[in-house]
């Protein structure tokens, strides 16, 4: 038996299933379970049962945010957290023949997942992070109700039409109220005000896509450019089998990073000359549209994570080196 094997005899590894109310917990190898409430007088026990039980692993999976209690408690305790993606999951358990779900059952498959996976365990998002995260998806939920409020107000005729006037005048003013908001916590922030002129110096990134990158991309200036196309979902992944080579396609990543990297790629491509330059000749290449502008995705991504990792603004060079 190796040192890697004998560690992980004489590890722990925990599965926490976190729901509003409960957060169910399985340890393994002992296979105990227990289950405590999802505020603080039920993390608090919990954290004290984890860490007398001294090296272990916790896997739980992000679920919007019900997870934050527990996850920021258990790290701040010194355990190992990793805060997963659902889906890796329930492949996970498709794969070892576990069909049933009850919240015990998911558990079980966590702490499963956690032995025999041993996911990466990144630092969680620190407070100002997540406030500026919590007033973007605020934001962006506000924007959504506005344009279905348009989109209503084609259609209406009367009275409807004017109460749905009057409350699109409102989200108008709610809009922007958070990004005033916005603006305001990252201005008491220097670390954040600097990332942001950083980011903000490249040719086609404005304010929203800033605070959307720093916010929900932590892990932006920490990774190789490899690891961060892949969060971001832009990294090209193989579909082969034998002697067939199948087409690359991208897939994964964080929806809402995405989002704002396609909006601000659309513009780059527009007006950022080097990469304005860069989607002319994978299209003078014959490269679908929808190829080139994943390309850009990932090359603006990679840009941004150079930047801030060397600390250094915008220039053609740093485009060309990323």
């Amino acid at each position: 038996m190796n040192m890697t094997e004998s560690k992980q005899d004489s590890a722990h590894f925990v599965g926490i299933d976190v729901a509003k109310a409960t957060l169910d917990v399985c340890i393994e190898p002992a296979g105990e379970y227990l289950q405590v409430a999802n505020d603080e007088a039920g993390v608090k026990p919990l954290v004290r049962r984890l860490a007398s039980l001294g090296d272990a692993l916790v896997v739980m999976e992000a679920t919007g945010g019900l997870e934050l209690l527990a996850a920021s408690h258990l790290a701040a305790a010194g355990l190992r957290v990793a805060v997963v993606n659902p889906r890796q999951v329930r492949d996970f358990a498709r794969a070892i023949g576990q069909l049933a779900k009850t919240d015990r059952v998911d558990a079980g498959v966590l702490a499963a997942f956690a032995r025999q996976v041993n996911p990466a365990v990144r630092p969680l998002k620190d407070e100002a992070s997540l406030e500026l995260q919590a007033l973007l998806m605020r934001r962006r939920q506000l924007v959504d109700m506005r344009v279905q409020e348009k989109l209503r107000l084609e259609r209406a005729k009367g009275a409807v039409a004017k109460s749905i006037l009057a409350h699109v005048r409102w989200l108008d003013k709610q809009v922007g109220q958070a990004e005033d908001d916005l603006g305001k916590k990252l201005s008491n922030s220097p670390v954040w005000r600097a990332k942001d002129s950083l980011l903000q110096s490249i040719p086609g990134v404005g304010a929203i896509t800033s605070l959307t990158m720093l916010s929900r991309c932590t892990e932006l200036g920490r990774l190789n450019r490899r690891e961060i196309a892949a969060l971001g979902g832009t990294a090209p992944l193989a579909h082969d089998s034998g002697k067939h080579r199948g087409k690359r396609f991208t897939w994964g990543g964080r929806a809402d990073v995405r989002a704002a990297l396609y909006m601000a790629t659309i513009s780059a491509m527009r007006f950022n000359p080097p990469l304005k330059a860069f989607a002319q000749r994978l299209k003078a290449a014959g490269k679908p549209t929808k190829v080139v502008i994943v390309a850009c995705m990932r090359k603006l991504l990679t840009i941004m994570n150079a930047m801030l990792k060397s600390n250094t603004p915008w220039s053609h060079t740093m485009a060309k080196t990323a």
